[in-house]
């Protein structure tokens, strides 16, 4: 029946109020509100300057120690937040400590270039361009 078309009942105000409240409640069931923010310690953080005429961004505001630790924390490199390495291109390189001390005097590892006085005079020759052979 194309022709025959439902008129709506009116609602009385109990019913508009309970379908209200309702819906009310559907909506705080799927809100979550958020109070607490912080930063991502993994995104790079970028400062915007501020206006140097304004009068309410020059108000000195104490700082946050817990917001000044999180951003020390993630600026420092991995060898200083983490005591082992995170993934395996990490391991290149962690320890670059040498595993021996090296001793400067010891002549069986450490061959330097010691000039005497025939060294002195053909390294002399030599920077000065002039070749060796006898003319």
């Amino acid at each position: 029946m194309a022709g025959h078309q439902k008129e709506k009942a009116i609602a009385d105000e109990v019913h508009q109020n309970q379908i209200l409240r309702e819906l009310y409640l559907k909506e705080l069931r799927t809100q979550k509100l958020y109070t607490q923010y912080h930063v991502n310690p993994l995104r790079k953080v970028h400062t915007i300057a501020r206006k140097p005429m304004s009068w309410h961004d020059n108000l000195e505001e104490p700082a946050d120690a817990r917001f000044l630790n999180l951003i020390h924390h993630a600026a420092q490199g991995p060898r200083k937040k983490y005591p082992e390495t995170q993934t395996e291109g990490q391991e290149i390189g962690w320890d670059s400590e040498p595993l021996v001390n090296p001793q400067r005097d010891d002549r069986r590892l450490n061959h330097f270039r010691v000039y005497k006085d025939i060294t002195l005079y053909k390294a002399k020759m030599w920077s000065l361009g002039e070749d060796d052979r006898h003319k």
